[in-house]
């Protein structure tokens, strides 16, 4: 039976404590340390029991507290300068004029999931902890920007383990109302709802908000009882069911979320899509744009695709999401007629060969065709990237599909321990917060050696408390014997070498390699003058029983005689466990087969906090790593294999003779204070350099300059005149579409200019210029849209381009009989084999880069 009425009951706040719900209704608590140190205070205990939740403390803590707590002067003094804080931060104004034409903020965020806090578990991994640290960092830098996601109402599952180690799932079920988030409302107080047809079936949704410092985050819930059963549990878990439950949830996000928006009178210019889940966003801008303007798909979907960036995390083609043709046409055969598509040219919006009517629908080739800027998440991944679509782009070679590339960063002030904040507050002043000053990180050589290794010794022993206090209640739970409770006191070593492993049990990423050689392991961990100690920790996909598999064999292992004083496995990993583990492991070790990690930003946390990195060379690794190990040591150097279980082999080899010769003797060698100086030039060094490349602001500014200010202002300038420009880009495009496949590059000459003698053949000296020319039909196209450029670059072996760059060629004399003639110096750079070619790509001066389009022409 249905209840007749609903209500939230909370503690009544004392009148001076009153601003408390402003304070526990704005997650900057999650880097604001004395805001969340004055909710601890409030009731520890209870703190730590609600997962860091303070609307649950607030309205969970007995009255009389709370009127104790009223009454204390030191309290509510302490209360009102931290209000006043948050007011000035949430209401400083905005400083940055982004040029767009939208209502509101000017970029919209969208992500599948976010990792702002613990007490918000609407996030599996790597991917939401970069959504939530993307909110931050764009909240400190007061970037006009909003976030858009669901709201799960049972989250991501929580992981149990069975007494023999098998992974299982639940799922508890979480109440908004008790959390940071409020519900958003009409000024009549009635909830605010939006509708989207899901198939034939219309949808509601309602909203809540999340306030992430300055930027709002607006979630969709559709578990209401204005709909089905089966609907409403479209936002009950995040990547649990079926593919069809997978395909409703991304309509609900890219379709709903941009209907929020219009029903919220926000119309952002930009839309950030974080990974394919959100690609249908890009469909309903062009939807509304032809709705409310009377404009062709065509001139719609270049304003939309103008306005929009997508970034990519995944670099492995199974994991990106793909419906099959007879599934989508369940769901969209009436929305591609809204588009004025026929289905077959709706779906080969998603298809990689637009006209092979049996690929399946991909939402990250939706996304790659309607934005101009996409990008992946470090350069490596930028480089898998590009040669993993290239299908999409047949006539280009991969070095140039138009797929660039963001390092990812973490956001330091939410992920640096206490110990090392306090270290950075007295010798980086309080600007290390900001991130990308070179100055203030470089300062990081100037703490003495000493402060810092003692505090990451203190951060050490705090680890080994915790994981003692989670073993002694994971095995609690399990029903052992009180002599297994009381052994897990002297599980690990406080002065030991530490490694941790902590992330998603995917096969690629390889936790179990270590123990493919047991004996060596136990060499390790049987050293008593130096010994050498393992946490591990991750969750494997509920379905993903290989990596379940996995999970198990290392928590056999570690439960083993041998190995259980030494190892652990941590039990439902999530912020708060990889909180400990990032500042309190002395090795971060990341093993990924090259090129499968996309970044690995959990690395990056853990370098915040001076944990030295030790890696395969794949994802951010490979681009800050340095042959002399200052930073941190390799695993390999960055060889790729077609042989999985050769791969292993060698890897395994290197990872252990790195650790016996190298890791180990420089952690052990100790000056007369017990303090490895060596060690400690690492950490050192690692913070002066990493520091500003590695934190989110410098990756939020990179977005900013590179892709949201240009985006806001190109949307701006096609609104503009009744979207004049939107129209002649359409009509430009399609005319160029109708007239490029008759261009024509031929008759290329060379001419050798400023020798100082003749040279036979195809030779030349370095420095020398060489006069390129050719002959090119235009078929009609005006020269302006034409760019001609000679493509260079030193050969290999096989003569492919090792590198290449481009040098623009200019139009010489008047076109005859729809021939021109261009011409272009080539400078012989260095010694070595040179190599060029001559092309022709269309131009217009709105998009930033026409090799969206898909059209080049080669020198025949």
């Amino acid at each position: 039976m249905e209840p007749l009425r609903k209500f939230s009951v909370f503690s009544q706040l004392p009148e001076s404590l009153e601003s408390l719900n402003y304070l526990a209704r704005n997650y900057w608590f999650e880097w604001n340390t004395e805001i969340e140190s004055l909710f601890r205070s409030i009731n520890p205990a209870l703190w730590e029991a609600c997962d860091h939740n303070p609307v649950w403390v607030l309205s969970h803590t007995p009255q009389e507290r709370l009127n104790y707590l009223g009454g204390d002067p030191a309290f509510t003094s302490r209360l009102n300068r931290l209000v006043q804080a948050q007011k000035a931060y949430v209401e400083a104004p905005c400083p940055h004029v982004m040029g767009g034409a939208g209502t509101g903020p000017e970029v919209a965020y969208f992500s599948l999931e976010f990792g702002v806090s613990k007490s918000l578990p609407i996030y599996s991994g790597g991917l939401g902890i970069l959504a939530g640290d993307h909110l931050k960092s764009a909240s400190d830098l007061n970037v006009p920007l909003i976030g858009v996601g669901l709201a799960y109402s049972e989250g991501y599952f929580r992981q149990y383990l069975t007494v023999d180690g098998w992974q299982q799932e639940r799922y508890p079920e979480y109440d908004y109302s008790q959390m940071p988030l409020q519900q958003v409302v009409q000024a009549d107080k009635t909830p605010v709802r939006i509708t989207v047809n899901i198939g034939r079936v219309p949808v509601v949704a309602q909203l809540f908000k999340a306030k992430v410092g300055r930027i709002p985050l607006y979630l969709l819930d559709t578990n209401i009882p204005e709909n089905p059963q089966d609907l409403r549990q479209i936002t009950a878990r995040l990547y649990s069911g079926n593919l069809e439950m997978r395909l409703r949830q991304e309509i609900l996000l890219g379709i709903g979320g941009v209907r929020a928006l219009r029903e919220l009178g926000l119309a952002p210019s930009v839309v950030h899509m974080n990974e394919g889940h959100c690609a249908f966003a890009a469909l309903e801008r062009i939807r509304m744009l032809m709705q409310d303007h009377s404009l062709s798909f065509d001139e719609a979907r270049g304003i939309a695709m103008a306005g929009s960036v997508f970034t990519t995390h995944t670099p492995v083609p199974a994991g990106n999401d793909r419906f099959p043709p007879a599934l989508m046409e369940a769901y969209f055969s009436e929305y591609a007629r809204e588009l004025g598509l026929s289905f077959s040219e709706f779906l080969g919006l998603g298809r990689e060969s637009a006209l092979n009517e049996s690929e399946d629908f991909c939402m990250t080739v939706l996304a790659l065709r309607c934005s101009w800027l996409s990008n992946g998440v470090s350069k490596l991944h930028g480089q898998v990237s590009r040669k993993m679509w290239h299908k999409i782009w047949p006539n280009f070679p991969v070095a140039d599909v138009p797929i660039g590339a963001v390092t990812n960063g973490v956001h330091a002030p939410t992920w640096v321990a206490p110990e090392m904040r306090s270290l950075y507050d007295r010798y980086l002043d309080a600007n290390w917060r900001e991130g990308a000053d070179l100055k203030v990180w470089h300062k990081a050589k100037d703490i003495p050696d000493i402060e810092l290794w003692r505090a990451h010794e203190r951060l050490r022993a705090r680890l080994v408390d915790f994981i003692r206090a989670r073993l002694y209640a994971q095995k609690q739970k399990q029903g052992a014997r009180a002599s297994e409770l009381e052994a897990v006191n002297d599980i690990l070593n406080p002065e030991a070498l530490t490694i941790g492993f902590a992330r998603r049990f995917a096969t690629y990423k390889r936790a179990q390699l270590l123990l493919h050689d047991i004996e060596s392991l136990r060499r390790l961990v049987a050293d008593t003058n130096r010994p050498v100690q393992f946490v591990f920790a991750g969750k494997a996909h509920p379905a993903d029983n290989e990596g379940k598999q996995l999970m198990k064999d290392i928590i056999t292992l570690s439960r083993s005689d041998t190995f259980r004083m030494h190892m652990v496995f941590l039990e439902d990993y999530d912020m708060e466990i990889a909180s400990y583990m990032i500042s309190g492991c002395d090795v971060w070790l990341n093993n990924p087969r090259r090129p499968l990690e996309a970044c690995g930003t959990s690395g990056m946390k853990a370098m915040f906090n001076g944990v030295l990195q030790f890696s395969t060379l794949d994802g951010w690794w490979a681009e800050a790593w340095t042959p002399d190990n200052s930073c941190g040591w390799a695993i390999g150097e960055g060889e790729e294999y077609e042989d999985a279980a050769y791969q292993d082999s060698v890897e395994l080899q290197t990872l252990y003779r790195r650790l016996e010769f190298d890791i180990i003797p420089e952690f052990y060698d100790r000056s007369r204070g017990g303090m490895p100086a060596s060690w400690v030039r690492r950490m050192k060094t690692a913070l002066s350099k990493f520091g500003p490349r590695f934190h989110s602001h410098r990756m939020v500014q990179d977005y900013l300059n590179t892709a949201y200010m240009p985006a806001c202002a190109g949307v701006a300038r096609m609104q503009e005149h009744n979207f004049a420009l939107a129209k002649e880009l359409s009509a430009w495009h399609h005319d160029i579409l109708e007239k490029w496949r008759s261009l024509t590059i031929t008759q290329v000459e060379t001419e050798a200019v400023n020798a100082s003698e003749a040279l036979d053949g195809d030779e030349l000296y370095v420095g020398q210029m060489l006069k390129v020319t050719a002959r090119v039909f235009m078929a009609g196209i005006a020269p302006e849209h034409v760019r001609v450029d000679i493509y260079a670059g030193p050969l290999g072996h096989d003569d492919s381009f090792i590198d290449r760059y481009v040098v623009p060629m200019v139009p010489e004399g008047p076109a005859e009989d729809g021939w021109q003639y261009y011409k272009g110096l080539l400078h012989a750079r260095r010694t070595g084999r040179l190599g060029f070619q001559v092309r022709a790509l269309p131009s217009y001066p709105l998009m930033p880069d026409a090799s969206i389009l898909g059209l080049v022409r080669w020198a025949e």
